[in-house]
């Protein structure tokens, strides 16, 4: 009887490590394109109803608002580097997943992190793609001492 639980217990865990892989790697795919300003590919992992919440800068019910703001205020000013192990990944049945970690802000011109956020991105996997369909960005505050200095230890700033 414990055998047949087991053997599902198994393949969950293989669904999740799988979809974990696969989320991890759209974080990577799009925050890369976010740095580097590349606004065309970074626009395809949006739905064009997306709705995105910042807990400073308000909320956008656009993609088109999204990308506009992106360019405005991130563009070559702020580099988003995800904070390591604080990354997971929760299955929503029928639609896609949820993301959830923190990410740290580092400024372009100086190479200096200097704030960091907590986040969420419901992702949908529709038709063979992956666009994230509400984000939150919140928890903003700046870096403490100690951050800062363990990132520069660390051979980051």
């Amino acid at each position: 009887m414990l055998a047949p639980l087991a053997a599902f217990a198994g393949e969950e865990a293989e669904d999740a490590a799988a979809l974990t892989r696969t989320i991890t790697g759209l974080d990577d795919q799009v925050f890369d394109a976010y740095n580097r300003c590349d606004l065309e590919t970074f626009t395809r992992y949006f739905s064009p109803t997306v709705e995105f919440y910042h807990d400073s800068g308000g909320a956008t019910f656009d993609r088109d608002t999204v990308v506009s703001n992106t360019r405005k205020y991130i563009c070559h000013k702020v580099r988003r580097e995800r904070v390591p192990g604080t990354l997971k990944v929760y299955p929503i049945k029928n639609f896609g997943a949820i993301e959830e970690g923190e990410h740290r802000f580092c400024e372009v011109a100086t190479g200096k992190c200097e704030g960091s956020a907590k986040f969420v991105m419901v992702w949908q996997h529709k038709d063979g793609q992956w666009q994230m369909t509400r984000v939150l960005s919140y928890g903003h505050r700046a870096l403490t001492v100690a951050e800062k200095a363990a990132l520069e230890t660390t051979g980051q700033k």
